[in-house]
């Protein structure tokens, strides 16, 4: 996978994952979601899956074009 694709996915998966933690323990209101356990645990997955995405595309060393 390219850098850019992994980056945006890091990014889109983590800030899914915060809505959905936000849902999950109520400070998000107006859905289905507010205030359940199970929402709060898969944003929280999400959410770090975006983290350890992000991480690994910033950390690794880009090829020198020569």
């Amino acid at each position: 996978m390219t850098r850019w694709i992994m980056l945006a996915i890091g990014v889109v998966c983590a800030v899914i994952g915060a809505v959905w933690i936000l849902q999950g323990v109520g400070v998000i209101t107006g859905s289905f979601m507010t205030g359940q356990k199970l929402w709060f645990l898969i944003g929280l997955g999400a959410f770090l899956l975006g983290v350890v995405l992000l991480a690994a595309t910033i950390r690794k060393p880009r090829r020198r074009v020569e």
